[in-house]
């Protein structure tokens, strides 16, 4: 068992950032400080606060400490603990509410009992996943028809300051086809933290929902602690009780500010726009946490990234991008068939869907690209044809039908009112469809004279 030693030649205060002279190795009988170990900061007023190795430097250790250093000063104690930051894990805490530190904050018991891992281990052993083949159904169409979100996937919601994309996120928790969503809020304000609980609670989800909750007023370092937390939890439901994982992250641009602004306190050199220079290792490091295990269950991660300035080669949306499989382009509460894509829908359409899915998303998507054609060629006064016009109608009927995030059909019934509507605007053979799907599939009924 490693000897607690306690230090005191604080050498600088920078910030929520303190620097420690630590011998090489430690005393005799202690663990040399690690990267991310915890440590404990007594002030001079006695006050105590939770501490995080972020730099390790020859003799030097920089941490991070949480509740701010208001209180030490060079003259106080530090004292390593020997272990990084862990969670607590169990079936006690569905249907809890925990901040970055770990500790609940919804009233509810004691955990202190409970078993706890560490966060922010390695991604799992690739040779023990398998690959992607089984479909999360949303209940939204432009989702489950047009970019299926898949177990195992990473993908993220781009999106800009003032969408609804927070409502749109916890609608997907509580309709999703998933055993356990684990919900991450990183710097949300508390009416953002409030909507997401009661939504979780009226829809009767919350028996099997964890959340993990960083709000504004929370300190920074807390906020890059929660996609840990998370992901660590939903890995052991996923691996030790073979549930179906979806965990919801919002908003990772508020994590990689949290980490742009440590790293500008560290005297950092700074990359794109002040990010520091890893930030696409960090931003991976999570996601690839979605994997779909070959004995045991799945860890699927859907996040929202907002795009300051609608801008998609920021950095934070510009990194996530060559990490994640895809995304959901989320903006005037629509779901935009151009800007979103899923990688990995080849893998279930058709497969573990109807028949006709393919092919009735492929032609709705060709139809609205034709509407939109022809809607420039209406607002620039040019002659429409009378397939111009079919199409006008069918880009109207598709952006009510199937854009708007508020519309909630099973993937059946979204295939059949797509079907729906391609009848009410054009004539079989203009679809330039298989004849066998349009023989069983076509509503004949609903062809406009």
């Amino acid at each position: 068992m490693s000897i607690l030693i306690s230090y005191s030649k604080i050498l600088e205060i920078v910030g929520d950032i303190i620097r420690v002279e630590v011998p090489p190795g430690g005393h005799d009988g202690e663990t040399a400080p690690r990267f991310n170990d915890l440590a404990v900061v007594q002030g001079a007023d006695g006050r105590v606060s939770l501490a995080q190795v972020i730099e390790l430097r020859e003799t030097v250790v920089a941490l991070q400490v949480f509740q701010g250093t208001k209180g030490v000063s060079t003259d106080s104690q530090v004292r390593f603990l020997g272990h990084p930051m862990t969670v607590t894990y169990s079936g006690n805490i569905l249907g809890r509410v925990f901040r970055g530190t770990g500790e609940p904050i919804d009233g509810g018991p004691s955990l202190s009992e409970d078993a706890r891992v560490a966060i922010g281990g390695p991604s799992v052993n690739p040779m023990r996943r398998i690959l992607a083949s089984k479909m999360i159904r949303t209940n939204v169409p432009m989702i489950d028809i047009y970019n299926c979100l898949v177990e195992s996937q990473k993908i993220p919601i781009f999106s800009v300051s003032g969408e609804p994309f927070n409502n749109f996120l916890a609608r997907i928790g509580i309709q999703a086809d998933a055993d356990v969503v684990v919900f991450g809020g990183l710097g949300l304000i508390f009416d953002d933290y409030y909507s997401f609980r009661k939504t979780f609670e009226e829809a009767g989800v919350f028996p099997r929902t964890v959340m993990f909750v960083n709000l504004a007023s929370d300190p920074v370092v807390e906020r890059t602690l929660i996609p840990d937390m998370a992901l660590a939890v939903a890995e052991r439901f996923a691996v030790e009780e073979g549930k179906r994982v979806l965990v919801l992250l919002t908003d990772m641009t508020a994590y990689a500010d949290s980490l742009k602004e440590i790293s500008i306190a560290m005297d950092q050199v700074p990359a794109n726009r002040g990010y520091p220079g890893n930030l696409y290792s960090q931003l991976a490091r999570r996601y690839e946490k979605a994997a779909d295990y070959a004995q045991g269950g799945s860890v699927t991660v859907l996040t929202v990234t907002t795009m300051p300035g609608d801008d998609v080669t920021h950095p934070v949306p510009d990194n996530t991008g060559y990490i994640t499989e895809g995304q959901f382009y989320l903006h005037d509460g629509m779901i935009d068939p151009f800007g979103s894509l899923s990688r990995l829908k080849q893998n279930v359409i058709g497969k573990v869907t109807r028949e006709d899915h393919n092919q009735v998303m492929n032609t709705t998507i060709r139809l609205y690209s034709g509407a939109r054609d022809a809607q420039q060629k209406q607002a620039m006064a040019f002659e429409l044809s009378e397939f111009d016009t079919k199409l006008i109608k069918f880009g109207e009927l598709f952006r009510t039908r199937f854009m708007d995030i508020n519309v909630d059909l099973p993937l059946e019934a979204a295939l059949d009112l797509a079907w729906q509507t391609m009848a009410e605007c054009f004539e079989p053979e203009e679809l330039l469809m298989k004849q066998p799907l349009i023989d069983k599939y076509f509503p004949r009924q609903a062809q406009q004279p």
